[in-house]
């Protein structure tokens, strides 16, 4: 899916602003709230999650549907164009209304989607309605399940004590929902290009790009390649071929270098920015342009206050700003994936991306496995298990119709902490790879990200599916902290283990939750000091293997979770706090990472 921009042939309007919005405690669509401007409503931001941006638990824990609504009109100018209506990200589910009439629905709240309305506007203004749900259960992703995750490691069950339904996240963020991103109407002429494909091959000093043009209508179609000076350096015609630049100019991490792609057929007009690198695997390296890359960075969160989930753009900038202050390169989009704003900002600044699906909470063993009013249930039981492969599947096909044209992203990440060291954990993610691998242009590595409860490496299914390894492991925090020494020697061994595959590996998880301003001379857990210390130990079982080729710390900022005696506002294992100041421990890595090179890391 194309992300909507301005030119010569297209039109785009943003809908951010002020819309009604209104709670709806079970009588919504019953009483048609659709069909009317909504009655006593309240004000409400879009693009933003909902949660805390009104006082009390009524936002904050709402169980269900919300309903958005403002009033739209199209110009003449626009007459006789393709006019579509663009949702980035509606969490988790849909329902979109257009003068009383429901013309989409939608399952997923981290993709985009779209509808075409140019039939279905009437003269004048038109009411647009959108209905948000943001129930999880064992059929969505993420998962929500039959206890809360952390309540459940404490022997509750989650039940709400005045028999309200209430939202069990089988993970451990905050359920933020809502219009989290910009909803736009865009428009394109009748002949219209509908996607474009690019996928470079480099030799020598000069690259080739294939591409693939998708059109509808008659015309003819040309393709350009426009270099930073707006020098055509390359040119076709047709909707498939090769575009050959001599001398080519690399796109590196940190170092980046796009091109424009411009795309002419019939009367429209599209433009690609994209950077031409390779992206491969070499045994136990990870190549990135022939040189064998680390990674440095963070698993992330897209999590402000008080925007919850919502777009923050001047909060990316800053963030990317932060992670090049110490010397890191890389972040995971955990767990799901991230604006698509994010990710044209991570392909102009060269940050490399671990592309991740909404695939979190696959694992019924959170909890203690508490399920079913604690009987334990296998993740993948075929009646009582999750079901969820199917929706797994679209994702996959949305995320990679996404983002297969950005030169940020170098891995895809299928699923984060599944339960896949269980029975029918192959079965429910061998499919999901081959799909991935069938899906995207470029050949891209595929990965699941292995929990540490998964018996790995021998039953842990992403022995055999993954390229790359990636692992959460919390040896020195919820595995044996206090005490250093026990968890540093399990580590080793458990990376004995893995090195044998002869696939390279990296960390994508550890950490210590830390609060802020906490001190002793004497470290101890939660201090800033035990922070830094257990982040030492880890580095110094890093460092002594060489098959070892990236170090992704949990987490970049402190975060938004559900309430637990485990989480103190949040979570606390942030490298910076949640308005992005610096634990201690950020100035440690800063140390670190710039001593340690992007590529060719000798240890």
């Amino acid at each position: 899916m194309l992300y909507p921009i301005l030119t010569a042939s297209r039109f785009v309007s943003d809908l951010s602003g002020v819309w009604d919005f209104k709670l709806d405690h079970g009588t919504g669509f019953e009483e048609k709230w659709y069909e009317e401007p909504l009655q006593n409503a309240e004000t409400m931001p879009v693009p933003a999650s909902y949660n805390d941006l009104k006082e009390g638990i009524d936002h904050r824990d709402h169980y269900g549907w919300v309903f958005y609504q403002r009033k739209i009109a199209l110009p003449e100018f626009v007459k006789g164009q393709r006019v579509m209506l663009r949702c980035d990200a509606v969490t988790h589910r849909a329902k979109i209304y257009l003068n009383g009439n429901l013309i989409c629905e939608h399952l997923g709240g981290f993709l985009p989607f779209e509808v075409e309305i140019s039939d279905s506007m009437q003269a004048g203004e038109n009411l647009l309605t959108v209905a948000v749900s943001n129930v999880i259960d064992y059929t969505t992703l993420p998962v929500g399940g039959e206890s809360d995750i952390m309540s459940g490691m404490l022997g509750g069950f989650g039940e709400s004590p005045d028999g309200k339904k209430k939202n069990n996240p089988n993970f451990d963020f905050f359920n933020y929902c809502g219009i989290t991103r910009p909803i736009r109407i865009y428009t394109t002429p009748k002949d219209y290009i509908s996607d474009v494909t690019l996928v470079a091959s480099v030799e020598g000093k000069d690259a080739k790009i294939k591409y693939q043009v998708e059109t509808c209508g008659t015309g003819n179609c040309q393709v350009e390649v426009f270099d930073k000076a707006g020098k055509i350096v390359a040119q076709s015609t047709g909707t498939e071929g090769v575009l050959e630049i001599k001398d080519v100019t690399l796109w590196q991490p940190l170092k980046a270098y796009l091109y424009d792609v411009k795309v002419t057929f019939a009367g429209d007009e599209y433009t690609v920015p994209y950077g031409v690198r390779t992206v491969r695997i070499d045994g136990t390296k990870f190549l990135i342009n022939e040189k064998p890359f680390y990674f440095k960075g963070y698993g992330k969160h897209e999590d402000t206050f008080p925007n919850g989930r919502g777009i923050n753009l001047p909060m990316n900038t800053k963030d990317i700003s932060i992670m090049k202050w110490q010397g890191a390169n890389s972040f995971r989009t955990s767990h799901y994936p991230y604006s698509e704003e994010m990710m044209r900002l991570c392909d102009e600044e060269g940050i490399v991306v671990i592309d991740e699906t909404t695939a979190v909470g696959i694992n019924l063993q959170f909890g203690g496995g508490a399920n079913f009013g604690g009987e334990k249930c296998s993740t993948f039981d075929k009646e009582r298990g999750v079901q969820t492969q199917e929706h797994h599947k679209d994702v996959i096909r949305d995320l990679i119709a996404r983002d297969k044209n950005h030169a940020c992203v170098v891995i895809w990440s299928i699923a984060n902490e599944p339960d896949s060291g269980s029975e029918g954990a192959y079965e429910y993610f061998e499919p999901l790879f081959s799909l991935a691998r069938e899906l995207d242009p470029q050949k891209r590595p595929c990965t699941l990200v292995s929990v540490q409860m998964a018996n790995a490496p021998k039953k842990d299914c992403t022995a055999k599916l993954s390229d790359i390894i990636c692992l959460n492991r919390y040896y020195g925090w919820y595995f044996g902290g206090p005490d250093l020494k026990g968890p540093e020697h399990a580590l080793r061994a458990e990376l004995e283990e893995w090195e044998a595959l002869g696939k390279p590996l990296m960390f994508t998880e550890y950490g210590a939750d830390t609060v802020m301003g906490l001190h002793d001379t004497t470290p101890v857990m939660y201090t800033e000091e035990y922070q830094v210390d257990y982040y030492k130990m880890n580095h110094n079982v890093f460092d002594s293997f060489s098959f070892v080729v990236g170090e992704q710390v949990w987490n970049f900022a402190d975060f938004a979770t559900s309430q637990s005696l485990l989480r103190v506002q949040g979570n606390k294992k942030g490298i910076f706090t949640r308005d992005r100041k610096p634990k201690l421990v950020a100035h440690y890595f800063k140390d670190r990472w710039h001593e340690i090179p992007d590529f060719n890391y000798e240890k």
